[in-house]
């Protein structure tokens, strides 16, 4: 694993796509208005992504390896490793209030601002929105990492998903800190710098499985991203995307994504 040649580029990858938080707080600073046709159809599309990436590639893959190395018990490890990550990700959820949760829909205009310790509690808000987003980013940088180092047909069109779909999260954090700081850099690094979750999960997960890495290693890890990949897809994303009242565009969004995605994996084959 460590000779890999696929070892600098997922970490590019993941490193690129956890960044994408900066591209929000760009957007969140700059604009007075949330567009939510946009932000909708990219969320749309990455859950698109997503989805059809882990049921058609990822799940299958994991599903191949365990079952030459395991026979028919391999397909339980699979689906067993696939519903753990589902199981990890909602568990994540949970632990986050939905307060501070970043995949909690919010609008650039409509952010609370408190009568009493205004700047204070945005400042709290923002920070907790931050921590927030490195928690649940710190799996998704793992899931990106691995596949992109497994596979760099599969990792490339994660990494645009991770991206779009952490735009959002850049808002969540930048608008309350530039709220109570009236500093547009301010609110800009602390957004950008909480994407760096990603790189960092990246990282921890290629320490921990380096001296283990074998083909059920990369099985079992396979079946978890397209786990973590579903969940993500189905609880945040177009959740998400329909909450901002453009169902039709995140509805397009999703069906884009899934058919960019099946023609670029028959392209790349």
């Amino acid at each position: 694993m460590l000779h890999n040649p696929n070892v600098v580029f997922a970490f590019i990858l993941t490193l690129l796509a956890g960044l994408a938080t900066g591209i929000g707080s760009a957007i969140s600073i700059i604009s007075k208005k949330t567009n939510t046709k946009v932000l909708s159809l990219a969320l749309g599309f990455s859950a698109g992504v997503m989805i059809y990436v882990s049921m058609m590639e990822i799940l299958s893959k994991s599903f191949d390896v365990l079952h030459h190395e395991y026979g028919k018990a391999g397909g339980w490890f699979a689906l067993i490793s696939f519903f753990s990550g589902i199981a990890l990700t909602g568990i994540i959820d949970i632990i986050v209030p939905s307060a501070e949760n970043p995949h909690e829909i919010k609008r650039v205009e409509t952010m609370p601002l408190p009568a009493t310790n205004r700047e204070q509690q945005l400042m709290r808000l923002g920070l907790l929105s931050a921590l927030a987003i490195g928690i649940h980013n710190f799996p998704e940088g793992m899931a990106t990492f691995v596949a992109a180092l497994h596979d760099t047909k599969v990792g490339i069109p994660i990494a645009i998903a991770i991206a779009l779909h952490n735009i959002p999260e850049g808002i969540a954090v930048a608008v309350p800190i530039f709220h109570a700081t009236k500093s547009r850099r301010k609110a800009f690094v602390y957004s950008f710098i909480s994407g760096l979750a990603e790189p960092v999960g990246a990282l921890i997960g290629f320490l921990i499985l380096l001296p283990y890495m074998s083909d059920t290693i990369f099985g079992i890890v396979f079946g978890c991203i397209a786990g973590i990949m579903v969940f993500i897809s189905v609880d945040e994303l177009l959740p998400s995307a329909i909450k901002y009242g453009e169902h039709h565009y995140s509805i397009l969004g999703f069906i884009s994504g899934m058919f960019i995605m099946s023609v670029s994996l028959i392209l790349l084959q």
